[in-house]
């Protein structure tokens, strides 16, 4: 198994040299396949990267093309290559050598197309990085819903963020996170690269639903963890990042489900009101943040 890595970058240079010194420290084959894809970071990011890793193969886009267009660029340059790909946040880092037994697994089980790794936050707990695919319900059960915060404990989000399960054994699941998604060549095969359509976030939803759609499995794999610390590139242009999810998840329900206008116009109303909430929110703690400074 020849297994490759793709890193998409925005202005994050700490954390992308903190990632890649992790795959050199944990799995250093790996970054003679390694496709860095800078997203006009102008903040020194490419020049660092070429610096400290000249083996890594480096892609400075002239504008920022969103994550699933810089990541299709990686994608396509190794997939002749590579047995499977690696894709990884920069804001993530490897904390095992795990990433071998993950594609050895995908090796030995041609029913799989992609594996999500094992997810830990900063502290050490688990990050719920695998779910079940989205319905409309979703709006008020997600990870960031205000039910979900006032009742964690409910049936609705437990569902979906499969929240009440350990993640400590290797599960078939509905869709992983793009933060550490493993995928085989098998699986880009299959259905493709990433829907460019998706500029950040929900690309790894749709993804996955394309995967399972063409007769691949989608699985958890537990033996290869990650640390990540949300939000480490998307607090760079954060307003823009809330939109672009939001504009995400009205593509997909757009894309996946039943065209009927009245769903449409309740689905359509739902996500407006969740990005004017978490608009407003940034909007009051920016606030606040400058009457204490």
């Amino acid at each position: 198994m020849t297994v490759g890595l793709v890193v998409v970058t925005f202005r994050c240079k700490a954390d992308v040299l903190r990632c890649l010194d992790s795959a050199r420290r944990w799995a250093p084959e790996l970054l003679a396949h390694t496709v860095v894809v800078d997203n006009a970071s102008a903040d020194g990011t490419a020049e660092a990267v070429r610096s400290a890793f000249p083996e890594v193969c480096l892609v400075e886009n002239a504008r920022n093309l969103g994550f699933a267009a810089a990541a299709n660029i990686g994608l396509a340059l190794l997939r002749s290559s590579c047995d499977a790909i690696l894709l990884l946040n920069p804001d993530a880092e490897l904390q095992d050598a795990g990433v071998r037994d993950a594609a050895s697994f995908l090796a030995e089980r041609g029913e799989y197309g992609v594996l999500g790794l094992r997810v830990e936050n900063p502290d050490g707990s688990v990050q719920l990085s695998c779910r079940r695919f989205p319905g409309h319900l979703n709006a008020f059960f997600n990870r960031h819903s205000l039910l979900t915060k006032l009742a964690p404990g409910n049936r609705w989000s437990r569902e979906y963020l499969l929240s009440d399960w350990a993640h400590d054994e290797i599960r078939d699941v509905d869709w992983v996170s793009g933060a550490a998604m493993l995928i085989h060549r098998r699986a880009l095969d299959a259905v493709g690269l990433l829907d460019p359509d998706f500029f950040f976030s929900i690309e790894d939803v749709d993804f996955c639903r394309r995967v399972w759609g063409a007769g691949l499995k989608v699985g958890y794999f537990p033996g290869a963890t990650v640390r990540h610390r949300i939000g480490g590139s998307s607090s760079r242009a954060p307003v823009r990042a809330m939109v672009a999810h939001h504009l995400g998840m009205w593509r997909y329900y757009r894309k996946h489900y039943p065209r009927r206008w009245w769903l449409d116009a309740a689905t359509a109303a739902g996500i407006g009101s969740r990005l004017a909430l978490h608009l407003a929110s940034h909007a009051v703690r920016r606030a606040a943040a400058r009457v204490r400074r």
